[in-house]
């Protein structure tokens, strides 16, 4: 970082600044005066110093970090003690120096820079440099801040699994004290009282860690359900509400994948990551007290070790979550590849394309073996360095520590109680470097749930129009549309036809014509471009969604059945529709005799997408669907191609009884569309026939050679 040179340069002036004042103290005896007064008074006048010579390094443009590092370095000793006192009424403010010892002096230096540093990581200033890296972390900032905000509805769960979690680290952290004492006691000569009091504190504090642990799991975990239960809630909620266009730029597969895995991935920066931040921040500064108070030499010499750790694992971070973010982009297509064959098995035997999607599917695993193939290097790198550290500079502890046993300063059981603290503060440290690249990696879910969660349709909001009587007239009034994904290509060109009540109109013409187009828009799966669709007079959107789509039905060529029971299938979507109604809808889609013949009747499942079915019978299903609403229109999209001959007529004898519904049939080859009220001609996205069977033959247009081509047997 640009600020490293100005940090250790006012670092150097600290220890320079301190050593003399302490030195010349002790020289004249004077070193135990001052009083809790003067250590605040020596603090100020510290970093006001400190703070003029930030200002001349850096141009009189200091960094934020670098301004609260020198505040909290020069402020920390008289907090320090002003807490102690506070919290130990039995202490006294005579004793203190003007001056803080080495071992404060050393606390506050380590307590202060991991402090700044980890405020810097987690939460990067908003000035300043405005660069792409700079942008991010702003980015994850605000992105980890609103799941902290989504946690609020578990505000009382959270604050009891804290509260448990920070008694639960206070007595693990004095567990290798009282192991020390212990060893201590039984090297030297046998105590009884001691060896007691060393046993029972360790079994005490043992026995409170156990159980607040045990607690703060089951609230941190409780806390992680309700709050994956919200957010999975709140964005199927939104994805369901999307325009039709957005289902076909985002595949299925990877919805799931943002739905499921993303989810919870996301819900780890708050609960787990909280968990362990918290944890181990909490035990690293209890444990670094205890370790200045058995030696600040073996202290310092641990010190040295986290830097060179933390830089190791921050620069492994920054590799680490772009190999994360590839990982979940390979898992999504590998599912959704997975989805596409397993679903669509029936399509894939009878083309024989087993082999092919079997080559898909290997060569999507390939890249995926490939990007954890390169973060398997750079772990092991990693890994490495971090043994090689870590086993250095344990070796120079072991010489210290004998140098220091030698001379008398510390005893055997001190030595062992220091190598447990010594390796604890380690591994809190590696979590607490850990947690923050970890972060980084849950808020790249987080961004991408966040993206899906805050899309708005592009449809026009519906409206609140419901009338009690509705006639069913439709109108398309010059309009012309295009599909998002052809803007080049428009599929209607300021097309204008009405459909009346009590009316059978057939759309007929080539594929591509405009047919399915004029289908969609009349379902509000699309929005026209230009021109209007009206019902009744007023534009569909101006109708409520649960309104519309019950007075108006549809039935496509392909009809999606879903898994449950027929009776489920039929009502879908209505609320206390009776199974009379249910079986009077079947009986006009002429499904209910075929019913009735099996076992379970009604409650027959279906399979999964109606896969126990027949074509034709779940285009019957599809009708009694459509028919159970009693809409005002039904739109027929080639709705009985898949049905028996006497199955088609029976239900278009039906259709052309209905007195006073709007009916559309979209048909290729249907005979009975020469019993049509009106049939419309569409090609190349307009309208270029319009009238009555015989008035098209008399023409002798395109619908008739049309005709002559298609319909006959």
């Amino acid at each position: 970082m640009a600020y490293l040179k100005t940090y250790g340069l006012v670092l150097l002036y600290d220890l320079v600044l301190w050593g003399a004042l302490w030195t010349g103290l002790v020289l004249l005896e004077f070193s135990s005066s001052g009083g809790l007064v003067g250590l605040w008074a020596f603090g100020a006048l510290r970093w006001a110093l400190h703070h003029s010579i930030t200002l001349v390094l850096s141009e009189r443009k200091p960094q934020p970090v670098l301004r609260r590092w020198v505040a909290v370095l020069c402020l920390l000793p008289p907090v320090f003690e002003s807490g102690r006192m506070v919290m130990v009424p039995a202490s006294t403010a005579d004793d203190l120096g003007l001056v803080p010892g080495p071992s404060m002096v050393v606390l506050a230096l380590v307590s202060s820079t991991v402090a700044c540093l980890a405020w810097e990581l987690g939460f990067p200033d908003d000035g300043g440099n405005q660069g792409k890296e700079k942008k991010k972390k702003q980015e994850a900032r605000a992105q980890l801040m609103r799941v902290v905000r989504y946690c609020k509805p578990d505000t009382l769960y959270l604050a009891a699994a804290f509260l448990f979690l920070s008694l639960a680290v206070i007595c693990e952290t004095f567990i290798p004290y009282y192991q020390g004492k212990v060893i201590d006691t039984l090297s030297g000569q046998y105590q009884h009282n001691s060896f007691m009091y060393a046993i029972g504190g360790m079994g005490l504090v043992s026995l409170g860690s156990a159980l607040c642990s045990g607690l703060r799991g089951g609230l941190f975990m409780c806390s992680l359900s309700r709050l994956n239960k919200r957010m999975r809630h709140m964005l199927f909620h939104n994805l369901v509400q999307q325009d039709i266009p957005f289902f076909e730029e985002n595949k299925p597969g990877s919805l799931v994948s943002r739905l499921g895995y993303d989810v919870d991935k996301m819900g780890r920066s708050v609960a787990l990551n909280s968990n362990v931040l918290v944890r181990s921040l909490v035990k690293t500064a209890g444990m670094l007290f205890l370790m200045l108070g058995l030696s600040w030499q073996l202290t310092l010499l641990t010190m040295v070790e986290m830097p060179l750790l933390t830089l190791l694992q921050t620069k492994y971070n920054t590799y680490n979550q772009e190999f994360i973010k590839q990982l979940q982009d390979c898992q999504a297509q590998i599912k959704e590849l997975a989805s596409q064959a397993i679903g669509a098995v029936r399509t894939v035997r009878s083309f024989r394309a087993e082999e092919k999607e079997q080559d898909r599917y290997n060569q999507a695993l390939e890249r995926m073996y490939k990007v954890q193939e390169h973060k398997g290097i750079i772990s092991a790198i990693h890994l490495l360095l971090r043994r090689v550290v870590t086993v250095g500079l344990k070796v120079a502890m072991l010489f210290l520590c004998r140098r220091l046993i030698s001379a008398g300063q510390l005893s055997i059981g001190s030595v062992l109680a220091f190598v447990l603290f010594q390796k604890d503060m380690v591994t809190n440290m590696k979590q607490l470097v850990y947690v923050f690249g970890d972060m980084l990696c849950t808020v790249g879910a987080a961004a991408k749930v966040f993206t899906f969660l805050d899309r708005k349709p592009d449809q026009k909001e519906a409206g609140e129009l419901a009338p009690a009587k509705l006639q069913g007239k439709l109108a398309f009034h010059h309009v012309s549309f295009y599909y998002p994904s052809r803007q080049n290509t428009p599929a209607l060109k300021a097309v204008s036809l009405e459909l009346h009540p009590g009316k059978m109109t057939a759309l007929v013409g080539p594929s591509g014509g405009g047919k399915s187009s004029c289908v969609s828009l009349l379902a509000r799966l699309y929005e026209p471009m230009e021109g209007q669709v009206l019902l009744d007079g007023q534009p569909l959107h101006c109708y409520q969604h649960q309104y519309l789509h019950q007075k108006m039905a549809l039935v496509s060529q392909e009809p999606v059945l879903f898994s449950g029971s027929i009776r489920h299938n039929i009502e879908y979507g209505l609320v206390g529709c009776t199974l009379e109604k249910v079986k009077e809808a079947a009986k006009s889609a002429n499904i209910h005799d075929f019913i009735c013949t099996l076992e379970q009747g009604y409650d027959t499942d279906v399979g999964e997408c109606g896969g126990q079915l027949s074509s034709g019978q779940k285009q019957c299903i599809a009708i009694a669907r459509a028919l159970v609403r009693e809409p005002r229109v039904l739109i027929l999209d080639e709705a009985t191609s898949g049905m028996d001959i006497n199955t088609q007529h029976a239900v278009q004898g039906v259709l052309a009884g209905s007195v006073g519904l709007t009916v559309l049939v979209v048909a290729h080859r249907l005979q009975t569309v020469e019993k049509a009220d009106h049939i419309i001609f569409m090609e190349g996205g307009e309208v270029v026939e319009q009238g009555t069977h015989q008035e098209l033959m008399a023409s002798k247009g395109r619908y008739r050679r049309l005709k002559e081509k298609l319909f006959e047997d």
